[in-house]
């Protein structure tokens, strides 16, 4: 049997097995960087395998390592995502959230049940291959400063070094059974906004006895989109979004003070520093004009992310191998942030998408709402598309797996 055709088996095989740990990951969410309890089934996962994982490293995150034949020669790396997202479940299936307004809305279950598959795989046919695959179950990719930013720190990298890593994400607008690529540039830097709007608060109908925070308020959002439309560059996007305003005043009652929070993305390091200070002196001096003061702080999230081209050349050749050239499918830039941004800014790396996406099934619901979910067909693709990538990246030029 061919080593293709081995992985396709030995998928097919372990497939149910990883839908059921898929399912009890999504049933038990848990929020980024208080990811104690699945970290724990995650390592006893690796234990039953015989694998030794590594525990503790950013507090909850967990690497493993898979030696095959002559380790030394080359290490990649894979990494999965373990947290979920404050957001209530609204599906009605037997392995819903347990955790009352916790939820695993954007797949992080998915990816760390799939790298759970992937470290079977491997681990089955470690005496076929050379070299050795780093397994990286992160936490706290939803949040600053970004779980995969704090593995680096301590070490995630090192000891060994892998030569490449790569990570794939769950995309319910893409269909199961298919995958997406992109070379280059893909994904934006995320930086998080909060205003407070401070002026003299008063009775409604008394506005000349108040300094309005509501008002400037008002000025300022609009305001701030003049920086993206007249200084952006045209052919790289930015987005400016503002998602909540609290006003807590009432119909008759203007109050103290406004908060603001809001995201900023972008794909160039210079404009991003450059919309920094714009944002934030003209958020400040609109307020002063209008007799108030407007606290304007940025927490710089994550950088864009980018694909090195020869590395995610090679990998969507595999991806073609092992699907069918119809079957993978070119992405387009996405304004969506991740913080995989930051190993590929270490080591090249590529980050592809695992199609999900199932109509007759429900499965097209955007992430990051209550109603997402996945085809879990998908899974036995994403394990044995992912061990297929990785041994092919181990794999010496001119060598043959066939």
């Amino acid at each position: 049997m061919s080593t293709i055709a081995k992985v396709k088996s030995l998928a097919r095989e372990y497939a149910p097995g990883i839908v059921e740990i898929r399912r009890h990951i999504h049933a038990n969410p848990e929020l980024s960087y208080k990811e104690f309890e699945t970290a724990k089934y995650v390592a006893d996962q690796l234990r039953q395998i015989g694998l030794e994982p590594k525990e503790g490293i950013a507090e909850t995150g967990i690497i493993a390592l898979i030696e095959g034949r002559n380790p030394g020669k080359k290490v990649i790396a894979l990494r999965g995502d373990m947290d979920a997202l404050p957001i209530q479940e609204a599906n009605d299936v037997s392995y819903k959230s347990q955790n009352s307004g916790v939820m695993h809305a954007c797949g992080h279950d998915v990816h760390t049940a799939s790298l759970l598959g992937v470290a079977r795989i491997l681990n089955e046919i470690k005496d076929e291959f050379e070299g050795t695959v780093k397994l990286i179950f992160q936490p706290g990719e939803e949040k600053n400063p970004g779980g995969a930013s704090l593995m680096i720190k301590e070490g995630v990298l090192e000891n060994p070094s892998p030569a490449s890593i790569f990570g794939q994400h769950v995309m319910p607008f893409i269909p199961t059974g298919k995958v997406g690529f992109r070379e280059g540039m893909y994904m934006a830097s995320a930086d998080e906004i909060y205003m407070t709007i401070k002026g003299k608060g008063g009775h409604a109908a008394l506005p000349e006895k108040v300094i309005d925070p509501v008002l400037i308020t008002s000025h300022i959002i609009i305001a701030l989109q003049q920086i993206v439309s007249r200084n952006a560059n045209p052919k790289l996007p930015t987005v400016l979004s503002f998602g909540k305003v609290i006003a807590n005043g009432a119909t008759n009652v203007i109050p103290d003070e406004v908060k603001v929070e809001g995201t900023f993305r972008a794909l160039d390091e210079a404009w991003r520093a450059d919309a920094h200070a714009k944002m934030k002196k003209m958020a400040e001096s609109i307020a002063e004009g209008m007799g108030g003061i407007c606290e304007f702080e940025i927490s710089k999230g994550y950088p864009f992310l980018t694909n090195d081209p020869k590395t995610t050349g090679a990998t969507r050749l595999a991806a073609e191998e092992y699907l069918g050239v119809e079957n993978v499918m070119d992405l387009d830039l996405w304004m969506g942030a991740e913080d995989f941004a930051y190993y590929s800014h270490e080591i090249p790396a590529c980050f592809y998408r695992l199609g999900t996406g199932n109509e007759a099934k429900d499965t097209c619901h955007g992430v990051h709402t209550p109603n997402f979910n996945i085809d879990e067909d998908a899974l036995e693709i994403g394990i044995g598309l992912m061990s297929w990538i990785a041994l092919e990246e181990l794999r010496s030029p001119g060598e043959s797996l066939e």
